[in-house]
């Protein structure tokens, strides 16, 4: 079993993973007892913010890394809203793009939001992290 700072930890390794090391995270992580999925996200923050909370609970069921609970839906959206309101002042109304990360062992499960947020030519990058603790259900 891992804790949370595993956890944390291979959330955003999954974040800042380009695609293609992405399936061999996901495989190493496995190995250690932890699920992980990633999703891109990106667009107006405000305007984005139902679609990323919705982009982490689907990759979360489709990869197992949560059941289709009422207290595993809500402990994702609540780690994914925690990141979202952690980079709010700094992205506000601006655009940007970057990824999901998301990880869970036991009753631990993080996600991970990398983003780069954009201001004419001027990039300017962003990192966040949730946490929530769930039953651990097989």
């Amino acid at each position: 079993m891992n804790n949370s700072t595993e956890v944390a930890k291979a959330a955003i390794r999954l974040a800042v993973s380009t695609r293609e090391e992405e399936k061999d995270l996901i495989d190493e992580f496995e190995k250690k007892g932890i699920k992980g999925a990633a999703v891109d996200i990106g667009g107006d923050l405000i305007n984005s913010i139902p679609k990323i909370i919705e982009r982490a609970l689907v990759a979360s069921k489709k990869t197992g890394i949560i059941k289709d609970f009422h207290v595993h839906e809500g402990a994702v959206a609540g780690a994914t809203k925690d990141a979202i309101s952690q980079v709010n002042s700094k992205a506000l109304g601006l655009n940007f793009g970057g990824k999901l990360g998301i990880a869970r062992s036991g009753e631990h499960v993080v996600v991970c939001l990398f983003i780069s947020i954009g201001l004419l030519h001027l990039n300017d990058l962003a990192i966040a992290i949730g946490h929530r603790s769930i039953p651990a259900v097989d």
